[in-house]
Formats: C-alpha cells, structure tokens, sequence
C-alpha cells in the first residue's frame, strides 16, 4: 500500500488500480447504472414491507452497504487524480503568465502543452 496522491503513483502510467477506477466511474455515471441503484434500493424497500427473513433484509442491507463503500473508494480516487490535473494547468498556466511578464524562456510554454494534454491520461 503506498500513500502518495493517485495522480503521482507509477509517474506517466496509470496502474490497475486507476485504470478500474477510470472504468467504474465511467460505468456509474450511466443512466443502466442508475437504473441498478433504483432497483437495489426498490429491493430493500419490498423486502422489508413483505416481511421476508430477517436473513434477507440483512443481506439486501449488506449489498447496498458494500455497494456504497466501493463507489466511495472509486470516486474518492477519480476525484483526487482529477484535482490535481486541474492543479497541474493552473500551476503552468500561473508560470506561462509569469514567463510572459519577465520575459524569460520558453519552458513554462512547453509545459502548459503538456498539462493541456493531460485530460486524455487522467
């Protein structure tokens, strides 16, 4: 287990991990996917208003919970990547200006295009 910030982990690839984060958040922001909460929590109300097993109820709860701690970690990790891409621009867009201002090299150019480009890898 590693702590560093998603975004820095593996340097320029993206690991396993933040790939299936990338897909799940993909797949959870479709209306099939809202359309399976829908029916998940229509389940949860049915089983308690007819009364069935307590073991029942007990695993319809358990899924919704497992559910939600899944999509938790995924949209925490979608989230944090995507905050510091958003960081990244705003840092090279602050040195383009600044560059422009003391009319110093062409790095801070080079590196706007680079962080304008990273919406295709985060």
């Amino acid at each position: 287990m590693t702590l560093q910030h998603p975004a820095d982990r593996g340097g320029d690839r993206r690991g396993r991990f933040e790939r299936l984060a990338e897909s799940a958040s993909n797949v959870t922001s479709s209306p099939a996917f809202y359309g399976f909460c829908v029916l998940l929590i229509i389940a949860f109300v049915t089983v308690h208003l007819t009364g069935v097993p307590l073991a029942w109820m007990m695993f319809v709860g358990d899924l919704l919970a497992a559910v939600n701690l899944l999509l938790l970690a995924l949209l925490k990790n979608t989230e944090r990547r995507a905050e510091h891409a958003l960081q990244r621009k705003l840092d090279a867009i602050a040195a383009v200006l600044l560059e422009n201002h003391e009319g110093g090299s062409r790095r801070a150019h080079e590196n706007l295009r680079e962080a304008i480009r990273m919406d295709e890898d985060v």
